[in-house]
C-alpha cells in the first residue's frame, strides 16, 4: 500500500523504520513542526523527521493538520492508508476521510484502557502489572476506534516507563507492519472495543511529578518510575528543585548510623523517618514517606548531572535536612 505516516518523538522511529523495511511505500511523512529542545532550547526537527529526511521522503509539517495547504497535498499524495504513532495533534474529519483504508494508529495500551496521550506513564502510576500496544482505526472520538491487533508486554518492578516504552515501540512496530499487511490482504477486520474498562491517560506536567512525600512508599515508587524519563520527577530541598532518579522502597528495620563528616551539620538517622527527612549513611540515603522509606538512586541539583544520592549527600552542608 501507498501510506503517509505520522508521528513525532523518539518512540515512534522504530514504527517509521520497520514501514521503510517493509513491502509498502512510504511516500511522505507527517509530524509536528520544528521545537526548541534541550539545554539550550535549539529549534530542531522531530525524530521522526529527521529519520524520514535520512530516507529521502517527503516532510509534511503543517501548524495545523486542517490547513487546506496540507490536505490538498495529502489528496494530491494519494495515501491508500495513514499509519500513526504518538503524531500529537488531533485529527479532523476532513483528513481522516482522505485514505480508503483510514488512519490507523499504534497506541501503547490495551484498549480501552488508557486512552489518551501517556498511557505507558499511567499504567506505571496505577500499578499494572501488564500493558501493551494495540493498533486501530482512528475516529473523531479519542482512541475510540476499532481494534486491529494486540500485543501484551509485562511491567516489571522496577521498570520506568522509558523502559516500557523502549520495549513496546519495538513490539509495536511490528504489529503495525502486520496490521497493514492484513488491511492489505483483506483478512484482517476491525472489531469494536469494549464498552467496559475504558480509562483516560492525559498527558502528566511537570506539576503532575512533584513527589509528595505524605504519599504511601508505593505510590511514590509507581510515580517516580512512570515520570521517569519524562515529565521527570523532581523534589524540592533547600529551595531548589532536585530531580530525582527512580527509588526504591525499604523494610523498615533499625540501621547502624555513622558520624557525621567534621563539620558536616548531617548526621544518620532511624530507619523510620518523617515524610520527606532524610537519613544519611556512607552509601545510602533514605527519604521518609508516609510508610516506608525509600532509597534514593541517582538525584540531579541544579546545574549538574545526574549523580548518585550518596555522592550528593556528601557534599551537603545545610542544617536541614529535609525534601519538599
Amino acid at each position: 500500500m501507498r501510506l503517509v505516516f505520522a508521528g513525532t518523538p523518539g518512540p515512534a522511529v522504530p514504527a517509521l523504520q520497520a514501514l521503510l523495511e517493509s513491502r509498502h511505500e512510504v511516500a511522505a511523512v507527517v509530524t509536528r513542526p520544528d521545537a526548541p529542545s534541550g539545554r539550550g532550547r535549539h529549534v530542531t526537527a522531530s525524530p521522526v523527521a529527521r529519520v524520514a529526511r535520512a530516507a529521502g521522503v517527503e516532510v509534511l509539517t503543517p501548524p495545523k493538520v486542517r490547513d487546506p495547504e496540507f490536505l490538498d497535498r495529502l489528496r494530491a499524495i494519494g495515501p491508500d492508508c495513514c499509519p500513526v504513532t504518538a503524531y500529537g495533534a488531533l485529527l479532523p474529519q476532513s483528513a481522516l476521510d482522505i485514505p480508503p483504508h483510514g488512519w490507523v494508529n499504534l497506541h501503547f495500551s490495551v484498549l480501552p484502557a488508557w486512552r489518551g496521550a501517556a498511557p505507558v506513564q499511567h499504567a506505571l502510576l496505577h500499578g499494572d502489572d501488564v500493558t501493551g500496544a494495540t493498533t486501530f482505526r482512528i475516529v473523531r472520538e479519542l482512541d475510540a476506534g476499532p481494534v486491529y491487533g494486540v500485543v501484551t508486554e509485562p511491567v516489571g518492578p522496577r521498570d520506568t516507563s522509558g523502559d516500557v516504552l523502549a520495549r513496546l515501540s519495538l513490539a509495536g512496530a511490528t504489529l503495525l507492519v502486520d496490521t497493514l499487511d492484513g488491511i492489505e490482504s483483506g483478512l484482517l477486520c476491525a472489531v469494536p472495543q469494549p464498552e467496559e474498562g475504558v480509562s483516560l491517560a492525559p498527558k502528566l506536567t511537570p506539576a503532575d511529578a512533584h513527589v509528595d512525600w505524605g504519599l504511601p512508599a508505593v505510590a511514590i515508587d509507581r510515580l517516580i518510575r512512570a515520570c521517569t524519563p519524562e515529565p521527570g520527577p523532581w523534589t524540592e530541598f533547600a529551595g531548589a528543585r532536585l530531580k530525582l532518579g527512580p527509588a526504591e522502597p525499604v523494610t523498615v528495620e533499625p540501621v547502624t548510623v555513622e558520624p557525621a563528616t567534621a563539620g558536616s551539620a548531617w548526621s544518620a538517622g532511624p530507619a523510620v523517618l518523617a515524610p520527606g527527612e532524610l537519613s544519611i549513611t556512607r552509601n545510602s540515603v533514605l527519604a521518609g514517606t508516609g510508610t516506608a522509606p525509600v532509597r534514593l538512586g541517582l538525584v540531579q541539583p541544579p546545574g549538574r548531572r545526574p549523580m548518585p544520592a550518596a555522592d550528593w549527600a556528601r557534599g551537603l552542608h545545610q542544617a536541614s535536612h529535609k525534601l519538599g
